[in-house]
């Protein structure tokens, strides 16, 4: 993985063209790049990014931010029941009771 003003691109290697590429995966717009070495990778991911910038003010439309913060989360019913009662009886709001828990399980997981 890599990042640039908070843009995630994530990178895979194609050994039969001996090449790197990678696409930006925190924005639903597409921001691919491609190179032969690290460093040249680690530029074109960096000049993707700009071009994708200047793109989007030649255009007069804002660039998709990464993540917002903010996401709608569907569950069934049964499960947002016992959500709710879970959070009323830690004293916790819905929200404070899914982000404690989507932290805990974030620090089981190696990314």
């Amino acid at each position: 993985m890599m990042t640039y003003k908070e843009y995630i691109g994530a990178i895979e290697y194609d050994d039969e063209k001996k090449l790197f590429h990678g696409e930006v995966v925190n924005t639903r717009d597409v921001i691919t790049f491609q190179g032969s070495s690290v460093s040249d990778l680690e530029q074109a991911f960096r000049d993707s990014i700009e071009d994708y910038l200047s793109w989007c003010e030649e255009e007069g439309t804002a660039p998709e931010k990464p993540y917002s913060g903010r996401f709608n989360l569907r569950l069934s019913p049964e499960l947002h029941r016992e959500v709710a009662i879970a959070a009323i009886g830690l004293k916790k709001s819905i929200n404070a009771f899914v982000v404690k828990a989507i932290e805990d399980e974030l620090r089981t997981v190696k990314l």
